[in-house]
This record gives structure tokens, C-alpha cells and sequence, in this order.
């Protein structure tokens, strides 16, 4: 069946818009084509530095036919109505049937609309997607009003071999030709389908293929490597940028100028990354080699020499900035930049980055009562210094460095190793892959921090929606979870939330009505205490856990406690995985349904005291006692913090539950009775969602 190629040749595409960008085109294709009913075998694209590209295969040659019907107003429906109907469809009466329905006889509009040749369909379909592509950034040029991310050069565009013609509005040239490498191959060739157009790419010095190029590079990386005794660092953020920037990778290894190895290794690494696109080579102990990789987007005769002399000039001039930088920074001590912190604002509404220093160091403080083995003094050093290195010139240069040089300015200043460590780590963990801070100071640094912002920023109703989270407050609360589960703190979040209050009431006057409030304070702690749920919910399913049984556990009410809840969520997960667990669901399913029906069916509450001398049955008077003994037990156990030991106690509930069900008639026709058996059923209810709201538990 037909295929569909399409080439959109650009000047350079920016790397990190490529993948998005290949995406984009794909989903909206697939979109598109759905909308016309156009069915293909699959959607593939591609993108290399200066072309994004498009094959849909098997399409049909036609569209298929429509038919699509309309009813009307009934035949004996006022003239107006009828004649509206068929206005509105183009119709004459006598092209209208008439059906007859259990409503009576209704005119009904059958339109059948024969399908378009295909290649008449995608010409509009491709006209409008590349109109309306989403680039994150674009520009125009020349005199057309027509947006691409950098001028869009030539389209490609074919349908079973031949061309099609899309409009565009800089009058864009489309036909069937391409070209290849911009130095090695750049002269123009016709193509007639995918298979011919990779081919002819490929002799023209093109990889098509954004990830056979990045396993090109890869390779050859750690072949040029090993061959000097060498390890490659791992670096795949790198390795996505640069098969980005090349569409021939050539790998070659280039020296380093020795006496910049006194420079902190993370300065070496990020002057060469971010400025040069160089992966970093290491030796077999883990050091830092004076070697580089490059790589190039052209070939040499020469080998690649002069590409490596070239590079290594430049490298020099980059790496003699951060040396300047890294001999110029260390001549003032960090605690003497704390000063410009005040005239460096951390939010309009939330005061300076000096002032956020102040509450970090109160807060952690205070929160090394809660952490194993936590100097509140070193914590505080810790918290004072952490924001210091933003004031140097290395930083102000590579942002990313900021906690790194910190700890590196401290260690040389002569400060402890658990206060340079915590300023090195106190933005961690940054992501879901970053390493957690196991250090009791770097704890209570990080945490402090991050609660900082996070409380701050719902104070001044600064909260994410939907996709929008500009302050990254997930991220932070994440980062916060983490902290706690992975070092197993016993920890109040209400507490946390109260202290971090305290610190801004004592920096930023104008929040103290605002948190003096006692209205506004506890609607602040609700909103953070949900915000923690969901994300706790996020960073829990990933472990495998259900958001139904965090749910159950922690809207109770009173649980603020990170490890006490993963304890009590875990012994519930656990336990509904067995048979008592699973038939005692089903068992308090059914009796608070029978209850809420009845309370509301009789317009009153039934959670009164059962009436023992009322009870008839054998088995009611065994549930009633059994409730009592099983309920004693897990409260008690809950109150040691004995969770698997809570549910064990209530197991022993399974067989009364189901004798009182198999035997005991609730509805009875004494209403006395029936009360005193639904209030059983209710304190049935009420004992297990003292436990866990099993109101939220799905089946």
C-alpha cells in the first residue's frame, strides 16, 4: 500500500527541541489522520540537526466513503421545523426517509460523502500541521509571516512515489528532493520512498537515526578511552545533546592542559560540558584524566589533528576562565559574601536570600531534635554558609555549580567536613534518580531548606495547578519524602509546618497577620497536608503501593508521620493480600452499606451503644464480644506502633462476621432488636475505620 514521506529541511534545529519536536510531528499525524479517516500500519519519524522527518505507512489510495445520518423533526412536526432541517443539511423533502420509531415517524438526512484521493487529503492535513507546529521557540524570516524554529529551507513531500504540493506561507520550495551532509555531501538527489531516501542519506554522510548515531558515538567514545587506559564518564544528558548536534559523528580524543588539574574536578567537567559539549575521561582509580572527547561533525584527511589542535586551543582559553574564577573566589571567605545576600531577592513576597538564610539556620536548628546523631551547632554553620557561594564569580558563571562550590570554598576555607558536605548537599535530592542525603547535618539542611520554600510559597498562594509548578514544589516535596522515609526520621509534618512559620514571622513582618490567623493557619496546614498526600501517593505507586490504601491510612485525620504511616500502610497492604484480610473488606462493605442505607432510609444515626441484654442470637452475641476483645488488641498494638500486629487482631473477626451474616436476620420485625443489630453492624463500622478508613479501599 501507499507511503507517505515527509522531509521538513531547516536550518539547525536547537538540540534539545529535537525529540519533542519528532513527538510532536508523530502525535499530531496520528491525530490528523484520524480525524480523516485515514488508517495507516504506523506513524515513524526522525530528526538529525537540520531535518525533521515523516514516514506513514500503508494508507490508502482513496478515502473511505462516509455516510452519516441526521434525524429530523417528526413528519407532522410543524413546516418551519421541517424546513429549517433541511436547510441545515441541503436537502429536499423527497431525499429525506422516513422511519418509523417508538415516538412516531421521524425524517431522517442520509448523507454519503465519497472519499478524496488521498494524496488531496494529506496535502491540506500537512499544510496544517506544519502551520500550526508547537515549537517551544520560533522565528521568522525573510517577508513571509510564516514561524519555524530556525528558516525552513525545502520540503520533501511524497504519496506512493509522487510529489505532493504544500502551501505554506513563505512559499516553502516542495518537491522530491534532498541533501546531504552540509560539508561533505551538500549537492541536492531526487528520492522516490523511505527506503531510497535513507539509503542515498546514508552514502551522503547522514544518520538518519538519532539513536544509531548515539550508539555510534558511545562506542566509539569508550574505544578511544580504552585505548588510552581510560574510563568514559557517564554522561547521557551529553550523549542526547550531541546526537543532536552532529549528523556524521567523528570521536576524537584531545589532551588537557596539566596544570588546570588543581581546579575542582566538577569546574573541569562543567567548563567542558556545558561550553564545549567534551565528555570528560577518568582514570582507573577515578580521577580526573587530562584527556577530552570530541566529537566532530565532519571528516578529515588529516585524521582529525587539526579538529583536536582547534579544540584544545579553546578548551585552554575556557579552562584559564575557571581557574581565574576558582583563584579569584577563594581570596573572599564565604562567611564575608553572606552580606550581599541581603540585596539578592529570593521572592518579592518572601524577602531576600539573606533572609531565607536566617530562617534556613532557625529551622535547622531545630530540626536536628528529630534527626539520630545531629549537632544543632554544625547544623546551623551548615545552614549559614549554604546559600554563600552564590555570591562568587564561579557560580554566577555556571549556576549549576552552586552547593558543589560551596563545599569546595569550605573545605579550603578549613571548616568541617559535615558542614562542607552539607552545603555541597543541601539541594539534594534534586530528582527521582539523585542520591539522598544520609548525613544527619546534610538531613537537616536539606529539609529545612526545602521546607522553607514550600511552606513559603503556599503562604502567599503560590501553589501548583495542573501542569504549572514554577517554584518546582513537587519536586521539593518529593525531595522532602525522600529525606524522611530514606532516613527513617520520626518526624511531625504539622511541626515542621509551624516552625517553618515561626522563622518567616521572624524575617518577613508582612506575613504575621496572614499566619497570626488561627482560620488561615489551619486551612495552610490542610492544603500542605493534602499536597503531601499526593505526592506521597506519586512516590509510593512507583514502589508498587496503591493510592487507595495511603488513602485509607492517612485521611484518618491525625497522621502526619512519614515512617508511622509507610509502617501502617505497608501492614494494611499486607494484610488484604490474605483471605481474612480480603473477606473482612468485603464484610465491612457490606455492613456499612446495610447501615448507611437503613440511617438514611430512617433519618437517624445508628453508632449508639449495643444493648448486650438485646442480643438473641448466638452468633450476634459472639460477634459483639469478639469486636470488643479484637478491638482492645489492635488499638493497643496501634498505640505500641505494632501494625502487623493490629491487623492479626483484626483477623479474628473473619468468622463471626460470617456466621452473623450467614444467621442473623438485621431487619428484624422487633424494631428493638433491629436497632440494636444495626448499631452492632455500626460499631462493627466505626472499630475498623478507627484502623484505617476502609470506606476508601477499592475490592
Amino acid at each position: 500500500m501507499p507511503e507517505l514521506l515527509l522531509e521538513l529541511f531547516s536550518e539547525e534545529i536547537p538540540a534539545r527541541m529535537q525529540k519533542r519536536a519528532s513527538d510532536d510531528l508523530a502525535r499530531m499525524t496520528i491525530a490528523a489522520l484520524k480525524g480523516v479517516d485515514l488508517e495507516h500500519s504506523g506513524v515513524l519519524t526522525h530528526v538529525t540537526p537540520r531535518r525533521l522527518t515523516l514516514v506513514v505507512a500503508d494508507l490508502p489510495a482513496v478515502q473511505p466513503d462516509l455516510c452519516e445520518e441526521k434525524r429530523g423533526p417528526r413528519v407532522d412536526a410543524p413546516e418551519k421545523a421541517i424546513e429549517g432541517f433541511l436547510k441545515a443539511n441541503g436537502l429536499t423533502r423527497d431525499q429525506c426517509e422516513e422511519r418509523t420509531l417508538d415516538k412516531g415517524t421521524f425524517l431522517f438526512a442520509v448523507i454519503k460523502k465519497r472519499g478524496q484521493k488521498t494524496d488531496i487529503v494529506l496535502a491540506e492535513l500537512l499544510s496544517g500541521i506544519i502551520a500550526d507546529f508547537p515549537w517551544q521557540k520560533s522565528m521568522r524570516w525573510g517577508d513571509g509571516a510564516m514561524k519555524w524554529v530556525r528558516s525552513l529551507v525545502r520540503i520533501l513531500c511524497l504519496f506512493d512515489g509522487n510529489t505532493i504540493e504544500i502551501k505554506t506561507r513563505n512559499l516553502v520550495p516542495c518537491g522530491n528532493e534532498t541533501s546531504g551532509h552540509r560539508f561533505l555531501a551538500p549537492s541536492s538527489f531526487a528520492v522516490s520512498d523511505f527506503a531510497d531516501y535513507s539509503a542515498k542519506l546514508r552514502r551522503a554522510n547522514v544518520i538518519l537515526d538519532r539513536e544509531e548515531r548515539k550508539e555510534i558515538i558511545i562506542s566509539a567514545a569508550r574505544r578511544a578511552a580504552e585505548d588510552e587506559g581510560l574510563n568514559l564518564r557517564d554522561d547521557p544528558g551529553l550523549l542526547d545533546e550531541v546526537a543532536g548536534l552532529v549528523e556524521w559523528p567523528l570521536v576524537l580524543i584531545g589532551q588537557i592542559d596539566e596544570a588546570f588539574l588543581d581546579v575542582p574536578d566538577e569546574v573541569l567537567v562543567t567548563s567542558m560540558r556545558q561550553h564545549q559539549k567534551y565528555f570528560s575521561l577518568l582514570n582507573v582509580d577515578g580521577t580526573m584524566a587530562p584527556r577530552f572527547i570530541v566529537v566532530a561533525n565532519n571528516e578529515a584527511k588529516d585524521g582529525g589533528n587539526a579538529i583536536v589542535v582547534g579544540n584544545e586551543r579553546v578548551l585552554r582559553a575556557r579552562l584559564s576562565d575557571a581557574r581565574f574564577f576558582w583563584e579569584q573566589d577563594r581570596k573572599v571567605l564565604l562567611e564575608t559574601r553572606l552580606s550581599a545576600l541581603t540585596d539578592n531577592i529570593f521572592h518579592t513576597k518572601l524577602g531576600t536570600m539573606g533572609q531565607k538564610v536566617a530562617r534556613i539556620e532557625f529551622l535547622a536548628t531545630n530540626l536536628a531534635q528529630f534527626i539520630p546523631q545531629c549537632d544543632p551547632d554544625p547544623a546551623k554553620r551548615a545552614a549559614q554558609l549554604a546559600k554563600a557561594d552564590l555570591m562568587t564569580e564561579m557560580v554566577c558563571e555556571f549556576p549549576e555549580l552552586q552547593g558543589t562550590m560551596g563545599r569546595n570554598y569550605a573545605l579550603f576555607e578549613g571548616e568541617s567536613e559535615e558542614v562542607a558536605l552539607a552545603i555541597g548537599e543541601h539541594y539534594s535530592p534534586v530528582g527521582p534518580n539523585d542520591d539522598c542525603p544520609t548525613s544527619p547535618v546534610s538531613v537537616a539542611v536539606a529539609l529545612a531548606d526545602k521546607f522553607d520554600t514550600l511552606v513559603g510559597f503556599f503562604v502567599i498562594d503560590e501553589k501548583p495547578t495542573g501542569s504549572r509548578d514554577p517554584y518546582a514544589l513537587r519536586r521539593a516535596t518529593l525531595g522532602i519524602i525522600r529525606l524522611i522515609l530514606e532516613n527513617q526520621l520520626r518526624l511531625s509534618l504539622r511541626e515542621a509546618f509551624r516552625e517553618v512559620c515561626r522563622g518567616y514571622k521572624k524575617t518577613v513582618s508582612n506575613l504575621q497577620t496572614v499566619l497570626d490567623d488561627r482560620g488561615e493557619a489551619e486551612v495552610l496546614e490542610r492544603e500542605l497536608l493534602d499536597f503531601f498526600l499526593d505526592r506521597l501517593k506519586v512516590y509510593l505507586r512507583e514502589q508498587g503501593v496503591r493510592n487507595d490504601h495511603v488513602e485509607a491510612v492517612f485521611l484518618l485525620g491525625d497522621e502526619d508521620d512519614l515512617v508511622r504511616l509507610l509502617a501502617r500502610v505497608n501492614a494494611l497492604s499486607d494484610f488484604l493480600t490474605t483471605d481474612d484480610g480480603a473477606n473482612l473488606l468485603a464484610a465491612y462493605k457490606r455492613a456499612a452499606n446495610l447501615v448507611n442505607i437503613e440511617e438514611k432510609k430512617d433519618g437517624i444515626s445508628y453508632d449508639g451503644e449495643v444493648i448486650a441484654s438485646q442480643l438473641t442470637q448466638e452468633e450476634e452475641i459472639l460477634l459483639c464480644t469478639q469486636l470488643t476483645s479484637s478491638a482492645k488488641n489492635a488499638y493497643t498494638a496501634i498505640n505500641d506502633e505494632r501494625y502487623v500486629d493490629a491487623m492479626k487482631s483484626m483477623s479474628t473477626l473473619r468468622m463471626p462476621v460470617d456466621l452473623f451474616f450467614r444467621h442473623v436476620n438485621v431487619n428484624s420485625d422487633d424494631p428493638k432488636i433491629r436497632e440494636n443489630r444495626l448499631r452492632l453492624l455500626s460499631q462493627f463500622r466505626s472499630i475498623l475505620s478507627g484502623i484505617a478508613d476502609f470506606s476508601r479501599l477499592e475490592s
